[in-house]
């Protein structure tokens, strides 16, 4: 059974950082195209970076140069660096997982119904 659990959430000012970490047990990380998602209240959960199996990392363009998606394989880690926050960046943010190889890993395509595993989500709150 795959099990995600993401951590690192919190509260910060505009400017600040936050990393957040996703960890899997049950699941080939190298295999598949791996993404974080965030989403806000009377939204859709939208990808926001997404790393494939070789380890390119496409963004989307508004926090392009400011998030950065990583991975470990050999620990089961994905971790995303969030720079330079931002207000319009406070959502719940969720690590996923396809249940399947997708063909294509870029957030522009990506959509919460190409996961089959999800972690719990964890809130990132940026203030002004």
């Amino acid at each position: 059974q795959v099990h995600l659990v993401a951590s690192g959430g919190g509260s910060v000012q505009a400017g600040g950082s936050l990393r957040l970490s996703c960890g899997a047990s049950g699941y080939d990380w190298s295999s598949y195209c791996m993404a974080w998602f965030r989403q806000v209240p009377g939204k859709e959960r939208e990808a926001v970076a997404a790393i494939d199996e070789i380890g390119s990392t496409s963004y989307v363009d508004s926090v392009k140069g400011r998030f950065t998606i990583s991975k470990d394989n050999a620990k089961n880690t994905l971790d995303l660096q969030m720079n330079s926050l931002q207000p319009e960046d406070t959502a719940v943010y969720y690590c996923a997982a396809p249940t399947a190889s997708l063909g294509y890993c870029s957030p522009s395509y990506l959509k919460s119904s190409d996961f089959g595993h999800w972690g719990q989500g964890t809130q990132v709150t940026v203030s002004s």
